[in-house]
């Protein structure tokens, strides 16, 4: 089958604080959004890569692609005004009909190969493959008055990416109008009634948000390095 990957890196990183957008900071000298790349072509160089940015940012990424003599082939698409419409645009431009596509925030550099290997396994095999870490802390539910109350943590996962699925169905999904409970790709998978696939993600595959984040990322880079014993 046909493999791509749409790389989600639309957002401006405000929570992040400072002038330049998350996706494009360094780590061990090198944006983000490059190591994430890297990661996908490592898994299959065949894959048709695609990097979903603001089109304001089409300048920039290609200054940094020069400078740091990127040699990744992907194709550049612009984004939309939200992640839904960022991702559809990234859909749109996939030039084949049938095979899979993952679909990823970019800001994930540390997805392991194997996860990425993985979900384009499942897809194939039952339409889709959303990668999910177990609890490891103890949760509770709010409520509007106040209270909260002890839930099972056994019985509940948190969603990374990559989320991949059969291209036909992914893209017919993307077709309806966009809303409010649009949280993922996999709800919006969903709201066609069809039931996702889990499988196993990796813990280290945060979403780079914040400055700590930043300073985790240069932590995991950094073990990479060490050698084992």
């Amino acid at each position: 089958m046909k493999k791509a990957a749409v790389l989600v890196a639309g957002g401006k990183g405000t929570r992040m604080g400072g002038s330049i957008s998350k996706q494009y900071l360094p780590i061990a000298g090198k944006p983000v959004l490059m190591h994430t790349l890297e990661v996908f072509y490592r898994v299959d160089p065949s894959i048709e890569l695609i990097v979903v940015l603001p089109e304001s940012d089409f300048e920039l990424w290609e200054e940094l692609v020069k400078n740091h003599q990127f040699t990744v082939p992907h194709h550049r698409v612009a984004g939309g005004n939200s992640r839904f419409q960022s991702v559809r645009n990234g859909l749109k431009s996939i030039s084949f009909d049938e095979g899979l596509v993952a679909i990823h925030d970019a800001v994930r550099p540390f997805v392991k190969e194997e996860v990425v290997a993985a979900s384009f396994e499942e897809a194939a095999r039952s339409g889709s493959a959303i990668a999910v870490v177990a609890l490891k802390d103890s949760i509770r539910k709010l409520t509007d008055d106040g209270k909260s109350f002890f839930q099972e943590r056994q019985y509940f996962r948190l969603v990374q990416t990559p989320q991949t699925f059969q291209l036909a169905k992914i893209r017919k999904a993307f077709q309806v109008t966009e809303l409010p409970q649009f949280t993922d790709d996999a709800t919006v998978y969903e709201h066609q009634g069809w039931q996702v696939s889990l499988i196993p993600g990796n813990p280290e595959n945060i979403k780079l948000t914040t400055p700590e984040d930043m300073v985790y990322a240069d932590f995991l880079i950094n073990l990479s390095k060490t050698p084992k014993i």
